[in-house]
């Protein structure tokens, strides 16, 4: 079995500590088992993509991106392509300017510095030392990123359920409402009210939405633009493309330029 490398990891257990990193490394398609902490976690891949689960949602991160996830929080996470993970550990409840629910943030150039310089950092009990300025700064950091949707809500009703396991069975399925209201039997219109209801998306952006989530996921393994289009279910890899700038600002063949770390 292919171990995961790790490179620092700090638990701290005297209360005089607010925040702490860890740093470790995993190979692709390495799973983290369902798993809570007794502090609030950012976690922050500086290469590679996670996929995040609860038992309600599952989300996926790009190096970009970080995920919060509140302190008793159960989640699991497997490793899209090799993943270089740094997490930030903060004192549960410590501030109310963090988020209180999982969610994805847009990680700022200054904050994933600050997180990569306080891995390995030999901390002191000097609230005016450099290693708590920086910790300081990362809590403040935290608190202005702002939120970005990279979720994808796991639907409860098990018709609805039937559905997006199909979808991820078959991702280039474009099955059509109509043709899941004859596969089930039930109306078309009572199948989006359901996907609005317990997602929040109608069926047309759920499917989009895992899409793209996937698409993320190839891209970071390496496939190609012409191929993921076609495995996606996309008329053209044009069409696909115009679909993931829109979503993620950057065209597939970019999207994870410039985002290397240490």
């Amino acid at each position: 079995m292919i171990k995961p490398l790790p490179i620092f990891l700090r638990e701290i257990d005297d209360a005089a500590w607010i925040v702490h990193s860890s740093a470790t490394d995993y190979p692709d398609g390495w799973v983290i088992e369902p798993h809570s902490h007794n502090k609030d976690q950012l976690i922050h891949a500086i290469e590679g993509v996670m996929v995040v689960y609860t038992d309600q949602c599952q989300w996926t991160v790009p190096p970009n991106r970080g995920i919060w996830m509140p302190s008793g929080r159960v989640h699991s996470i497997r490793c899209a392509g090799p993943l270089k993970m740094r997490s930030v550990f903060i004192q549960a409840g410590r501030t109310s300017s963090l988020p209180a629910a999982t969610t994805i943030l847009s990680i700022s150039p200054l904050l994933s510095e600050l997180i990569k310089a306080s891995v390995g950092m030999k901390l002191t009990p000097h609230e005016n030392s450099r290693e708590s300025r920086i910790m300081s700064l990362i809590l403040d950091e935290i608190s202005l990123l702002p939120a970005v949707p990279l979720q994808l809500p796991q639907p409860a009703d098990a018709r609805l359920r039937q559905i997006s396991a199909a979808l991820v069975a078959k991702p280039d399925d474009n099955s059509t409402l109509h043709d899941w209201s004859r596969e089930l039997g039930i109306d078309e219109r009572t199948i989006q009210r359901l996907f609005q209801k317990e997602t929040g998306l109608t069926f047309g952006q759920w499917r989009q939405q895992f899409r793209l989530l996937l698409a993320l996921e190839m891209i970071a393994r390496g496939d190609k633009v012409i191929d993921i289009a076609a495995q996606l279910g996309y008329e053209s890899p044009s069409a696909f493309t115009v679909m993931f700038k829109k979503q993620f600002g950057k065209t597939p063949s970019n999207f994870f330029k410039d985002q290397g770390g240490k």
